[in-house]
């Protein structure tokens, strides 16, 4: 269970679309008598596209709220009486204007024993940056690298480049998984095809999308760098690095009983092998750091 909470709310977002986007075309055809349409591929793929990529943006759109709702952030103002938050307003805010940011983003602080930060928010001018309660046991250096990578995100326009990404897997996943749905369902008896129809395209649905995620997250990883890179040149590689290695002494403890579900943009995931690997955010935090230590 704990794999698929690393998975990220962004993707998972995207399924609960989807599958809602199945359920409706699958009403609306068998009442308007359009299941025909449904072997007629180049309809199908333009179906998938709008609606894939619709999917997506949509998500993109509720990031923010969703983000709030979900970790319960609380957004900091600049007259917040803890002296500690308001650095943390102050520090993202300077690092947005050397990073050029049209608008300043959101900053706010969510209650969680891990230690982590994630950026989120459909654009440039309407973005949010939040810090966990566990991150502000980090000091002033390695606190300015994790907010300062969090911009970068922002600043290199990742939740665009992501949601892209994702609509692009998501008009797939939706294409194949009714291309094998009205396979199946045609080698059925009449009496059970719209059924077996239903059942599998939804479950196509949920199944691809697990697998487009591998996808999703692999282009994550790569932006990691990049981000980190950012991070480096809005703070100084000096924090950036002493951010990381502040995160790879904590994530060497036991994991603790309370994880973040929100993995797309945090700053750090934790590492595994295997097959968990591939549906990682993020990468392992010892590369991450060699990257940097190398100045790359």
């Amino acid at each position: 269970m704990a794999m698929f909470k690393r998975i990220g709310l962004f993707i998972l977002t995207n399924i609960l679309i989807m599958v809602t986007v199945g359920i409706a075309w699958t009403i609306i055809s068998n009442v308007f008598g359009l299941n025909k349409l449904n072997n007629y591929i180049p309809f199908m793929m333009v179906f998938c596209a709008v609606w894939g990529m619709g999917g997506a943006f949509v998500s993109l759109l509720m990031s923010k709220w969703m983000a709030k709702m979900f970790h319960g952030v609380q957004i900091i103002e600049p007259n917040n009486p803890n002296p500690q938050l308001r650095r943390v307003l102050e520090r993202v805010h300077e690092f947005a204007r050397r990073a050029q940011l049209p608008k300043m983003p959101e900053v706010g602080v969510y209650e969680s024993i891990d230690m982590n930060a994630f950026a989120t928010g459909p654009s440039k001018k309407n973005s949010l940056v939040a810090v966990s309660t566990g991150l502000l046991q980090m000091n002033d250096e390695q606190l300015d690298g994790v907010l300062a990578h969090e911009v970068a995100h922002i600043a290199n326009g990742d939740m665009v480049t992501m949601t892209l990404i994702q609509g692009i897997v998501n008009a797939f996943v939706m294409f194949f998984s009714r291309i094998l749905a009205n396979l199946i369902a045609s080698n059925v008896e009449d009496r059970y095809r719209e059924i077996v129809r239903f059942v599998v395209t939804i479950l196509g649905d949920i199944a691809f999308s697990v697998l487009g995620s591998v996808v999703v997250n692999y282009y994550s990883r790569k932006r990691e760098f990049r981000a980190d890179a950012g991070g480096a040149k809005y703070s100084s590689r000096q924090s950036m690095i002493a951010a990381l290695q502040r995160l790879q002494s904590v994530y060497e403890l036991p994991v603790p009983a309370e994880e973040g579900a929100t993995a797309t943009l945090m700053i750090s995931n934790r590492p595994r092998g295997g097959i968990a690997g591939l549906f990682m955010t993020h990468p392992p935090l010892s590369e991450r750091i060699a990257t940097l230590q190398r100045g790359r």
